[in-house]
Parts: C-alpha cells; structure tokens; sequence
C-alpha cells in the first residue's frame, strides 16, 4: 500500500526518514514524460567549466593493431555488461551530457549513452536494475561526471546510500557543480549522520544553488534536525526559506509542506493547519497533500 512521507509525497513502501529532496533520472533525458526533478533538471544551473580529461576504456586507449578490427576487441570488451535495450536512444539524452560523451570513442559514447538512457528508463518502475545499467556505464565511462551522478542517483533511488554519497562526490569533484547537495546530505541522514547532513548547508557552494535547489537542501536540514530532537532549529531552517504568503518563491508549496508538518510536531496545529492550507494552494497537480492535512487539522 502506497504511504505518504511527511513531504506529503506518496512512497512505494514505508519509510521511517522523512523530508526527502526530489530525486533527479540518471540519464537527465529530455523526454516530455519524465518527472520533474524528482530532480528539477529545467531549473538547475549547468555545470561550471572544468577540466574534463579525455576519457576511454582501457581497450580504446590502446592503439590497434595492424590488421585487427577495433570494433570487435570493443563487443569483447562489453562482455559481462548487463545487455543494452534496443529502444535506448542516446539522442534522449541532455545535450550538455552527450557533449560530456564526446571525451569517448564513438563506439564507447554509444554504448555509455544507451546504458544511460536506459537506466534513466527504469528508474522509476526498477531502480535496481536501473543501478546495474548505471553501474555499466561506470564501466566504460569512470572518468565523466555525468554518469558518476547517474550511479549516484540511481544508488539513491535504490538505497544504497554509500555507492549514492561516494558516487555524487566524485561527480562533484569531476564537474565543481554543486546540484546535489540536497541529496548529499540525504545520504548522510540515511547513514545514520544528521550532523553531516546538517554541515552540508554550510558548504561555500550553497551559494550556487538555484533557488528551488536550496529549498529541497534547507528541507533536508531541517529534517536532519529534526532526528536529533531539535525542532526550534529545524523551524529556523525551512524559516530561512521564505515565509511570505504573498511572495512565494520556488518551491513554496513543498517548503511550506515541511514547515506546517514541524509546526504540528511542535504542537502548534492552528499554524501547522494555516501553513498547510497555504502549500496546497501552490499545488494544484496535487503532488503533495497538504489540502488534506489542513483539513484534518481544523
């Protein structure tokens, strides 16, 4: 039975953490059917120039032989990757990510482009198996940034919050940007480390984020307070993103979803019930429900 997490999103088991930021697609494909930011890549700025070092495998690194044909040490090299979907097409994917592509023989950059696509496909209905074709790109692509987030992020859809933290830091370290810090600081509340989640609001890169990122990182704090008992603090946090009714910024409604949920657990339920009301008429889709936790406060 699906439940609701106290972000008011609904979630395919239960679970005790709350808070969750939107978790982005491996693939960040442009498709008009995939979900927003579970990872607001329409919103997130694009990765600051950095010095990519040209990447290949092992096998396209060396140089062939005369008389061999280099297509078939690449199939051999593919064996024991998980097989690649036929309808998997590299052209799904962001253009800044299939620039990142081009470090890669084009060979390789079909084959990685596919894998990510894919994984980007499955990673709603079947994250494990979205890990494993995110993994295989890993395989053939270690050294680009984009398909460490893909690992990143689909080891997050996934729960394997290690593989997700060790891979979205090495994305960031390739690229210097800055994106998922919200689900950095996840990771760490999932590993049992609130007050590592916490400091990551601290990072001098925060400053970076687009205001819709900033928002998904001040919820994660704020719940990360919360696991250790303090709720004044997780208060002054989501406060720090915008309380005006009359000025929503980017966010607001799931903002202010968090905020009404602390405000209940602190007791105040006719705040908790106004901030409810206040986040359901930001969300006329529906996604979260905040109309009806206003209305069984009243």
């Amino acid at each position: 039975m699906p439940t609701r997490s106290s972000d008011g999103r609904r979630r395919p088991e239960p679970e005790s953490r709350s808070d969750r930021p939107r978790r982005g697609t491996p693939a960040r494909d442009e498709r008009s059917d995939r979900p927003r930011r579970e990872a607001r890549s329409t919103d997130r700025p694009r990765r600051a120039p950095t010095d990519r070092r040209a990447e290949s495998s092992e096998a396209g690194r060396r140089r062939t032989p005369p008389g061999r044909d280099r297509s078939a040490d690449f199939e051999k090299d593919l064996a024991g990757l998980p097989p690649i979907p036929d309808d998997a097409d590299p052209n799904f994917l962001d253009r800044g990510v299939r620039a990142e592509l081009r470090s890669l023989s084009k060979l390789n950059a079909d084959a990685v482009g596919r894998y990510l696509v894919a994984a980007g496909q499955a990673i709603d209905t079947d994250p494990r198996r979205a890990l494993t074709l995110a993994r295989a790109a890993r395989a053939r692509a270690a050294r680009v940034a984009a398909v460490r987030e893909a690992v990143g992020i689909a080891a997050y859809h996934a729960e394997e919050w290690a593989e997700a933290l060790t891979e979205l830091r090495t994305a960031r370290r390739i690229s210097g940007d800055p994106r998922n810090l919200p689900l950095i600081a996840d990771c760490e509340r999932a590993l049992g480390r609130p007050e590592q989640a916490a400091r990551v609001l601290s990072d001098p890169d925060v400053r970076r984020l687009d205001a819709e990122t900033r928002v998904e990182l001040l919820i994660v704090v704020a719940g990360a307070r919360r696991d250790v008992g303090q709720l004044d603090a997780a208060l002054s946090v989501l406060a720090r993103g915008g309380l005006d009714k009359d000025r929503p910024g980017p966010g607001a409604a799931r903002l202010w979803y968090a905020y009404a949920d602390a405000l209940q657990a602190a007791g105040r339920t006719d705040e908790a019930a106004g901030w409810f009301a206040a986040s359901a008429a930001r969300d006329p889709d529906g996604e979260l429900d905040s109309a009806e936790r206003a209305a069984a406060l009243l």
